[in-house]
């Protein structure tokens, strides 16, 4: 099949190789399943991605979401329709939920690979389906066995579709100060007013229903998310049998016009305009962030693989176009005017370039699988392993939503410009990769909030830095393994090194707690959240050395020069294996020592951040 937008192989090498998910099956939970299920499975994904997904999407972008003023409707193109409705006939939505709700009941390592794929393919239409998947988990983990029964099967088979309702025009970051308000009736049900912004998929005319979880505030709680509780609103009334009764007093008062994803639409969402708003208690009063919480980690996680797929198909196009395009002599002719053009793969600053990609695709890959194949131990695991996969999953998911979609708008940047002008128009999909990736950075928590979380919550106030340590444990495993598999000590020496140096700042950031610093802490929170990233990713090309190098050895033994080139010219897995391990030792030679200057900036103690006041930045205009 011709896949410009994910490598197979590579994700079999990481599923199977690495992670090696087929021991899942000895588990009762996945012992109906067989590695080639796993391998249909996977075959299925790619065809739905490259056949119903792809196709559409500049389609949707071209066309994208129309609002009525007069209704307040929103009509969605068919760039969406169709391959939103492929989705749902496959499945894919409950592919890693129990069956008890309707779901397929498969591992969520393998479940990465839907998301991955779908993102590569069609980024906002993965939007669509995850909105609707979340809501859905929310009212599954937290409902009440009632409200399970009357949304649950109708939101898994495709035809009511969720959202997730916090921002408001004071209230972003800070959610704290929202102004929505909720007013107990005698009936036990909420009359819900007030206004969200910024609603991806608030309204639409694909579902015939749409299940909006909304934070508010009952009359009478204190202020503070403390005081915040979450909502069932649905658009529609029903019955207890899914039976639409009449609309609720909920409306869409106008929608974004957006750089990228144009074809999920953005909605300014009225709540109670009239005072008849319905909404249902979800869980327990109060306790609205808490179960937010759940699905925001959930797509911080989800944020990371989506700029994991756009970052995939971007590299994946930018290395078919460099094989294809013509311009140039090759070195040897640099002096011969008359010498035939060769394919600017063939230049070394592209091959920089093109492996620069590869390798943050890579790691990226092989750490976002780790994270999802954890939470599959967390379902399976000891009590000890789910102890720690959990730890490992809460402490990586600041690093891998920021780090993921900030390297996402580089390597969309990175490919336009294997392009060249080109990139910069319409013919190719790069630009509107490049447009979509922007907004990863920004929703579902700010990337600068993803710092102050990293080294806060997940870190210093961590009680014994349990999870950091379980971070460091895997590192470790990770270094020993390579040591073991014999692994150039050139390669593992970066890696020991870098978290000695984590450790040194951690320990500094505590003496910075005891002392009240925290000025200081959070000024530096972005920076150690990117030497963090940085890190992790010197431990994914580590771990796959440790992995990589034996099997190629095993296919390529003492080959070298024009034996070693037939040998990988002719066989795909030592080809496959050889350029996993260039991209490794790319990263950790070339990459890797940027690291330990932004360390050095650390510790630095100049922060000239905090000296910088409003009258720091001169000659701004009146907004």
């Amino acid at each position: 099949m011709n896949n410009p937008i994910v490598d197979t192989r590579d994700l079999r090498y990481i599923l199977f190789e690495v992670l090696n998910i087929d021991s899942l099956t000895k588990f009762e939970l996945f012992s109906s399943f067989d590695h080639d299920t796993f391998e249909a499975t996977l075959n299925l994904i790619e065809d739905i991605a490259i056949k119903e997904c792809f196709p559409y999407f500049a389609e949707a972008d071209r066309d994208g979401c129309k609002w009525d003023p007069a209704t307040g409707e929103v009509t969605v193109p068919e760039g969406v329709r169709k391959p939103l409705k492929a989705y749902y006939d496959a499945e894919l939505i409950g592919m890693y939920e129990s069956p008890a709700i309707g779901g397929t009941g498969m591992p969520q390592s393998l479940g990465a690979a839907y998301i991955e794929f779908i993102s590569a393919a069609h980024q906002p239409l993965l939007m669509w389906g995850a909105l609707a998947h979340g809501s859905m988990m929310l009212i599954a983990r937290f409902g009440t066995e009632e409200q399970k029964k009357t949304f649950i099967p109708k939101m898994m088979k495709g035809e009511w579709g969720g959202t997730m309702c916090l921002t408001e025009p004071h209230a972003g970051s800070d959610v704290g100060r929202l102004s929505t308000k909720a007013v107990k009736q005698e009936d036990g049900t909420y009359r819900i007013t007030g206004q969200k912004i910024f609603i991806s998929a608030g309204e639409n005319d694909y579902y015939s229903n749409i299940i909006h979880p909304v934070l508010a505030r009952i009359e009478g709680d204190p202020e503070g998310t403390k005081g915040i509780s979450i909502f069932i609103v649905p658009k529609y009334l029903v019955d207890s049998e899914g039976n639409i009764i009449k609309k609720n007093d909920v409306k869409c008062t106008g929608i974004e016009h957006k750089m990228g994803i144009k074809s999920c639409v953005t909605c300014s969402m009225s709540f109670g305009e009239n005072g008849e708003c319905v909404g249902y208690l979800l869980g327990k009063e109060r306790e609205g962030m808490k179960i937010m919480f759940h699905m925001m980690n959930e797509f911080r996680m989800g944020t990371a693989i989506q700029a994991q797929g756009v970052s995939s198909a971007a590299y994946l196009h930018a290395a078919s176009y460099a094989k294809a395009r013509l311009q140039g002599n090759a070195i040897k002719d640099m002096n011969n005017p008359s010498a035939p053009m060769v394919p600017i793969v063939q230049h070394p600053d592209v091959q920089r370039s093109l492996l620069w990609m590869k390798s943050y695709v890579d790691a990226q890959r092989m750490l976002i699988y780790k994270m999802f194949y954890n939470m599959d131990i967390e379902n399976v695991g000891t009590e000890e392993q789910r102890k720690e996969a959990k730890a490992l999953i809460d402490f990586m998911v600041p690093v891998l939503k920021a780090g993921c979609s900030d390297r996402n708008v580089l390597i969309t940047s990175e490919a336009m410009q294997i392009f060249g002008g080109y990139g910069y128009c319409m013919d190719y999909p790069i630009e509107q990769m490049m447009r979509n990736s922007k907004i990863l950075c920004i929703f579902e928590g700010a990337n600068g909030i993803q710092g102050i979380d990293l080294v806060l919550r997940k870190l210093l106030l961590n009680p014994g830095q349990y999870n950091y340590n379980i971070f460091k444990k895997n590192v470790n495993e990770s270094i020993a393994l390579a040591k073991e598999t014999g692994v150039d000590n050139k390669y593992i020496a970066p890696l020991e090194k870098g978290l000695e140096r984590l450790d040194e700042y951690v320990e500094k950031m505590k003496s910075m707690v005891a002392s009240f610093r925290f000025k200081e802490i959070l000024s530096g929170a972005t920076n150690f959240r990117k030497c963090l990233y940085m890190l992790s990713m010197a431990w994914m090309h580590v771990w796959n050395l440790a992995i990589a190098l034996p099997k190629f050895r095993a296919l390529a033994g003492d080959k070298k020069g024009e034996d070693l080139k037939s040998l990988l010219t002719d066989n795909n897995d030592a080809a496959f294996y050889h350029s996993r391990i260039l991209a490794s030792r790319f990263y950790l030679m070339e990459e890797f020592p940027q690291f330990f200057g932004m360390m050095d900036s650390l510790f630095a103690e100049e922060w000239p951040a905090l000296e910088a006041e409003d009258f720091v930045f001169v000659n701004t205009i009146e907004m």
